[in-house]
């Protein structure tokens, strides 16, 4: 369904306000439980042993030793027999697909994509441990026919630029990137892939390199419908992914308190209060998980940055982060908040004066909520910038 606060739908959502709350509350609850269940599917695919299932782990935000069901399997040798589907453990409508590597199957580039269900796929990356081979590029070629995205991927850069290092005089990061990044793209040209997309990698320190540049890209040329998924599943690398989730998570505030107000146009005394908890705590959650300050993600991030978890910890400053996020401790945040406090009391007074109590308890109670959502973001924003800031501190591109 369409937003229902957009330009087509705003005169209809009003009609609904005014006649029907019930029909307007299931139109924002169908449209926010339709954004949250957005499929985004990334096919990872290249030359066995290229680091595929590395890559798929990294993206995920799972450190290289989790031995969990949900991580990919790792190895000098081709783990991949089949097509596997990898959730995203915080976000599971986005799902990585580990293929099998092309290399390694019996069928030719056209049928390697019938095979591994060509059509379930958003866009496509294709791996290469060091020079794209001429399978990645007949890979590439029936993907270009079929009009679908890819993009390459150098997945051990950093093992490249540590090699070109210790044969160079006068090492210069930035100008070996460049040669070793112009190099891949004129190879391809050559093989007649239009307007080839390199992206040199460390898939140990996504930080490093290009795969801020990759993820502005996939961002940028999503179906629009879609950007905002991929987005708060992404792994935090830099400080404007931080920025970027916060303006996503942000513009869905408004559908939040909106299911706050219409709950406060049913006059049952206490019930705005308590789903207004509920509301707070569900939209709460995951604003932690998008920033990666789950404990899970917390104590990936530490194996990944070398920094002790409980250092990590040390640095932040919010409630939301460092507690449990339950009902207990929004209400808690809540009533040292003089302003909220206020918009909740004046509403459960107000939704019974005779004539303008219901508009204005509604009022209220999405003014209650609003507060609180902005106030809750903004405070799990800055812990985010935080805590990166402790684990990788400047130390984000070469």
């Amino acid at each position: 369904m369409g937003d229902p606060f957009g330009k087509e739908h705003t005169h209809t959502f009003k009609k609904l306000l005014q006649t029907n709350v019930p029909a307007a509350t299931a139109q924002i609850k169908a449209y926010l439980e339709e954004q949250d269940n957005i499929p985004v599917n990334i096919a990872i695919t290249g030359e066995s042993g290229s680091g595929k299932s590395t890559f798929v782990n990294a993206f995920r935000g799972l450190d290289k030793k989790d031995q969990s069901d949900a991580a990919a399997p790792t190895g000098s040798v081709e783990t991949t027999k089949e097509v596997k589907p990898y959730p995203h453990p915080n976000f599971p409508n986005v799902t990585l697909w580990d293929l099998p590597g092309i290399g390694t199957t019996n069928f030719p580039a056209a049928k390697y994509l019938e095979h591994v269900g060509f059509e379930r796929f958003d866009f496509f990356i294709i791996i290469s441990a060091d020079r794209f081979t001429e399978n990645d590029v007949k890979l590439a070629l029936e993907i270009q026919k079929m009009k679908k995205k890819f993009y390459f991927v150098r997945s051990r850069i950093d093992q490249n630029m540590w090699a070109e290092e210790q044969t160079q005089r006068e090492f210069n990061a930035e100008k070996t990137l460049s040669i070793i990044r112009e190099s891949c793209v004129d190879g391809l040209l050559k093989l007649k892939i239009e307007s080839p997309q390199v992206f040199l990698v460390s898939c140990f320190d996504l930080h490093l390199y290009d795969f801020h540049l990759l993820t502005k890209t996939l961002e940028r040329e999503l179906p629009v419908h879609k950007r905002d998924t991929l987005l708060l599943a992404m792994p935090t690398v830099h400080f404007e992914m931080i920025c970027k989730k916060k303006e996503a998570l942000k513009a869905k505030i408004k559908y939040h308190a909106s299911l706050s107000a219409l709950t406060a146009a049913v006059p049952v005394p206490g019930l705005s209060v308590a789903v207004d908890a509920v509301i707070l705590v569900k939209a709460t959650l995951k604003y932690k998980n998008t920033f990666g300050l789950d404990s899970k993600s917390m104590a990936n991030l530490a194996v990944k940055s070398g920094v002790l978890l409980n250092d990590l910890r040390a640095v932040m400053i919010s409630k939301l982060s460092l507690d449990e996020i339950n009902i207990e401790l929004i209400m808690k945040l809540l009533l040292v908040s003089g302003v909220v406090v206020a918009s909740m009391a004046s509403e459960e007074v107000s939704r019974f004066i005779p004539l303008i109590g219901i508009p204005a308890a509604a009022a209220f109670s999405f003014t209650c909520t609003y507060i609180a959502l902005n106030n809750f973001l903004n405070m799990l924003t800055e812990d985010a910038q935080t805590v990166f800031t402790k684990a990788l501190g400047s130390n984000s591109s070469v």
